[in-house]
């Protein structure tokens, strides 16, 4: 029997924990102790009313907090006589998740047109395959900028019975032909996943016991409704959320979810108002931030006001955060309990230099995953076709290639494959495929070569599993060659092949761990992949890690820090320019959720020359929201630094921005005689300050600006002056 801690909960906790309602919502604040509520509700299910976990759906919105469900229930079951098993959590993870894994292992996908070993795609490739069957079929589609979101709307309101009112053209036919195409590719992508999971849910008859929903807010229209088609009769709904915090509606998330559950399922509504993180000061500047009558209570002491600081621009706000932080950490203070917090990436830059350069160990949460890395992009069309041979688009991709495939075209590869689908590998390769002894001596050699172990790979590999997981990398570049095709000629052949490697390795743990059947195990970790991505760059905020937190507001969201910096306040950032009151009210509930994250401490920072356009100077408004006693104000002003502290930072400044133009132009060509000559100019613009001529021609010239970096301007208008 797993151990309860309900005894610990404060009387709203065991509340919500105890309801025994049909449906119940609970407003859970910020810091109230959510995950613990969620985490005693299905102990409490569990132990006191016998409900199977295997009967529960637990619904999250990121593999994190689904992970710490999981892990939590294992850890409390650890020594008991029946600890957790794995299969006895299928129903826990992200919408996206559940939905794969009740189409692969609960619901007859084959009804839909797919087979249960069918692929996840990402939104941008559904526009690849959107794109051909236009070209293809000829069809009149306006507005091509904005095709993702159109088709979107387009797929979304026919499957759910909605007619969409738009631009007269083909979409419409578009939207049914790249049905069938993923249908014959064999893929979904992830609205698929819930629109498919829904469709065979309305008439599945076997439903879950209990529903349970994390961060219920950040719902969409699809997860709504994944939500209803999963409940039955006498199936009950638990979800958590807090209105305060929707700061995804960019992602569709649907609007007064609250209040749709909770008129649907005639839903008993309960509140979670004790945040137990953050001091009370904190707290009651937060409040000022409120979009609802929600109460925000707090336990703890009030604890130090909030610095306000003014820094005359980034450049000096990232010498002062630098040497503040390196204090801090003199004084005791963890470095993974900082954190600074900032509106765009973009303003990530200047803070990584700064800290590179005095020695700050830092991390920067930037989700780079395997499409970002050319090389391993590649690599998983290669598997996905290889175990997939239906997936035509990722074959065409891997042979046409010029860097690591065969560099044919598209045309040529798309006859290759499909007349290789049609007879066997051998046989194709054999004969005539294309017009011209050219290409069929081009396509008989590499791309003969690749496209044949490819489709050979399901047969083959079979000869290989034997030899265990240990040495999948090396089996995996043995089978195919690879080291062939990574280009050995080539400067980043080392750089490329130890990605590969690692990601193979990758792959291998997974199969391992999930003690699954390699091909299988394949194609499990590549929808995995695909869904969650895989951190193969490193840039993933580990909170275990010894060192300073740079992230935006929005990837902030669920963590906490002891000292939270929160910079650039100024209108053109926090908030940013809206067009709506609804984004307005969602800028605002941004900056609410930053300043929660803080626990002891929060610094709040200004600038007088943000150095970006349509950044307005001076302080935010969010700035005058908080109250004049809940502030502690100074700090760096403009004019305030010394002359000598002016110049070097100045010094700092240039040398910082010379050394990233070297990372970002690496190869950059020498220019003409008349270019190196002008390097030596200097001139000076009312705006942007002293500068150096980098280049000129007749028409336009390039300046690097002392204070601002590169500027390119029409002569005609530069307002340059010679200095």
């Amino acid at each position: 029997m797993t151990i309860s801690k309900i005894k610990e909960l404060n009387e709203y906790q065991k509340a919500a924990v105890q309801n025994e309602s049909r449906a119940c919502l609970v407003n859970a604040n910020v810091g109230s102790g959510k995950t613990t509520v969620l985490i005693e509700k299905i102990l409490h299910l569990h132990n006191k009313k016998n409900i199977r976990l295997q009967d529960m759906v637990v619904l999250t919105f990121t593999n994190k907090a689904a992970d710490e469900i999981r892990e939590r229930l294992k850890g409390e079951t650890a020594e008991s006589s029946e600890p957790v098993g794995s299969d006895e959590l299928w129903g826990f993870g992200t919408f996206h998740s559940v939905a794969l894994r009740l189409l692969k292992e609960k619901l007859s996908v084959e009804e839909l047109g797919y087979t249960k070993d069918f692929f996840v795609i990402e939104p941008d490739e559904e526009l690849e395959i959107a794109e051909s069957l236009i070209s293809e079929n000829k069809l009149k589609i306006k507005y091509k900028n904005r095709l993702k979101k159109r088709l979107e709307e387009e797929m979304s309101g026919s499957s759910q019975g909605r007619r969409k009112t738009g631009p007269q053209d083909d979409l419409s036919e578009l939207a049914g032909l790249l049905r069938e195409e993923k249908r014959r590719q064999d893929k979904m992508t992830f609205q698929d996943l819930l629109a498919n999971a829904c469709a065979l849910l309305r008439k599945e008859r076997r439903k879950p016991a209990w529903i349970i929903v994390d961060e219920v807010q950040d719902c969409d229209e699809w997860q709504l409704e994944m939500i209803d088609c999963l409940m039955g009769e006498k199936t009950c709904l638990f979800a958590v959320g807090d209105p305060n915090q929707v700061i995804y509606s960019w992602r569709g998330s649907a609007f007064q979810v609250f209040y749709t559950l909770k008129t649907k399922y005639q839903a008993d509504e309960l509140s979670l108002p004790v945040n137990y993180r953050s001091g009370g000061i904190i707290l009651e500047a937060a409040r000022r931030f409120l979009q609802s009558s929600q109460e925000l209570t707090g336990v703890r002491e009030a604890g130090e006001k909030i610095a306000v600081r003014n820094h005359y621009d980034p450049f000096q706000e990232a010498d002062y955060l630098s040497d503040k932080i390196a204090e801090l950490n003199s004084r005791g203070i963890p470095y993974s309990d900082i954190a600074v917090f900032y509106r765009l990436q973009s303003q990530s830059g200047i803070l990584e230099d700064m800290m590179a350069r005095k020695g700050i160990p830092y991390e920067v949460s930037l989700k780079k995953t395997i499409k970002d890395i050319p090389v391993l992009n590649w690599l998983v069309k290669l598997l996905r076709f290889s175990l997939n041979p239906r997936d035509v688009q990722a074959g065409v991709c891997v042979l046409c290639d010029r860097d690591y495939g065969a560099g044919i075209t598209v045309k040529e590869a798309d006859r290759y494959i499909r007349a290789g689908l049609e007879e066997a590998a051998d046989q194709v390769l054999d004969g005539p495929v294309l017009a011209g002894t050219g290409e069929e001596r081009k396509l008989s050699g590499k791309a003969g070569i690749l496209l044949k172990a490819m489709l050979g790979f399901r047969n083959r590999w079979k000869e290989y599993s034997k030899a265990g997981p240990e040495d999948f990398a090396d089996r995996v570049m043995e089978y195919f060659d690879l080291d062939t095709y990574l280009r050995p000629s080539f400067a980043s052949f080392a750089a490329d092949r130890e990605s590969v490697r690692e990601l193979l390795k990758i792959t291998g743990d997974y199969i391992c761990e999930e003690g699954a059947e390699e091909l299988a195990g394949m194609g499990e970790f590549l929808n995995s992949s695909a869904l969650y991505g895989i951190n193969i760059l490193k840039k993933e905020i580990h909170s275990e890690t010894d060192s300073v937190k740079l992230m935006t507001l929005h990837a902030s969201k669920g963590l906490e820090f002891s000292y939270v910096f929160i910079i650039g306040v100024n209108y053109g950032l926090i908030p940013l320019r809206t067009k709506s009151f609804e984004e307005e009210e969602e800028e605002r509930r941004l900056f609410f959720v930053g300043m929660t994250r803080a626990k002891d401490h929060l610094e709040i920072s200004w600038y007088t020359s943000p150095g970006q356009p349509n950044v307005m100077p001076g302080p935010g408004r969010y700035l005058n929201m908080i109250p004049a006693h809940l502030k502690e104000g100074g700090g760096i002003g403009p004019g305030q630094a010394a002359a000598s502290g002016e110049v070097r930072l100045q010094e700092l400044k240039r040398e910082i921005l010379k050394n990233r133009e070297k990372k970002e132009e690496p190869n950059i060509k020498e220019e003409s005689s008349k270019e190196e000559s002008s390097s030596t100019k200097r001139v000076s613009h009312k705006k942007y300050g002293p500068g150096t001529v980098e280049k000129e021609d007749d028409t336009m010239i390039t300046v690097l600006f002392d204070d601002y970096g590169r500027k390119e301007f029409m002569k005609m208008f530069s307002e340059l002056e010679s200095i």
